[in-house]
């Protein structure tokens, strides 16, 4: 929870599971270097076959889809984090995706130092992603407030400082008014 993340949910059971390539690239991507296309490449390409195998199946079997990332995370932590020129997201956007996007997008807003605390305590080894600095965190947070502010109807920001049982409140809410 100390990341600062979004959740993609797309509309018309609660299907869990994730495709085997994207396990793989998703683990390359957590723990190898790479130059930043590369990186925003192979988002895409996880993406891709993520959308093919799971998410469209789903959307057509008449299912809701619950995403822990999809690309409001790509545009702020490639994006703002990293530096990507939004032009070029957005074009692996469009030709990855051909204008699919999530009919909600809830972000866990925390400023980053608590974030950090917090990612700290958990005591897990930090992937590639978590041991950026602040100020890429920073950014990365400034892109989703940005976003928000943009585009408020779709994206929603959950003030993640809190408590659980109001979290669970804000989030009842406006779960119960998409249905």
């Amino acid at each position: 929870a100390g990341r600062l993340a979004g959740l993609g949910c797309f509309s018309p059971s609660r299907g869990r599971g994730a495709v085997r390539l994207g396990v793989s690239l998703r683990a390359l991507l957590l723990s190898e270097p790479m130059h930043l296309e590369t990186e925003a490449l192979l988002m895409f390409a996880a993406r891709r076959e993520h959308l093919d195998k799971l998410i469209l199946p789903a959307l057509a079997a008449g299912k809701w889809i619950v995403s822990d990332r999809f690309t409001d995370a790509t545009h702020a932590y490639q994006g703002g984090g990293r530096g990507l020129a939004p032009e070029k997201i957005a074009m692996l956007e469009n030709w990855v995706q051909a204008g699919f996007q999530p009919d909600l997008t809830l972000v866990f807003d925390l400023p980053t130092n608590i974030a950090c605390e917090r990612l700290v305590g958990t005591g897990n080894a930090p992937d590639r992603f978590e041991k950026e600095t602040r100020e890429f965190f920073e950014r990365v947070r400034h892109v989703y407030l940005q976003r928000a502010a943009t585009e408020p109807d779709r994206i929603k920001i959950i003030d993640a400082t809190q408590t659980i049982e109001k979290i669970k409140n804000v989030l009842e809410d406006i779960v119960s008014n998409i249905c």
